[in-house]
């Protein structure tokens, strides 16, 4: 059975999906109400519980804070498809360019002075 924090995850993940975006760990943790762990540990939990109860959702589509993504493997190639910048290799692992339109921002709106 999934975690509640999974579902919750998944209910973002399906948002993104909808807006053709990708966001941070951090950023679907904060929307989901939770945490992302030290290091996105807990988000890295939740994202393996979609994988295997939601297959049909686009896990790709977080991001680890860092940017940091497994070099030449399946969230890169998927990231690079949907027109993501992924930058720079160094050993293992490859940068996505955090700062781009694809990035999901939840910040309201600042309201305009009446």
């Amino acid at each position: 059975m999934a975690s509640s924090r999974a579902a919750l995850v998944a209910e973002v993940l399906w948002e993104l999906k909808r807006a053709d975006k990708v966001a941070t760990y951090s950023a679907i943790a904060t929307r989901a109400g939770f945490s992302a762990g030290t290091g996105g540990r807990t988000m890295r939990t939740c994202l393996k519980t979609v994988r295997r109860d939601w297959p049909h959702l686009q896990w790709w589509r977080a991001i680890s804070d860092d940017g940091a993504v497994k070099a030449g493997g399946e969230q890169e190639r998927e990231l690079k498809e949907l027109g993501v910048p992924v930058g720079t290799k160094k050993d293992d692992q490859a940068k996505v360019d955090l700062d781009n339109e694809f990035m999901m921002s939840w910040a309201e709106p600042s309201e305009a002075p009446v």
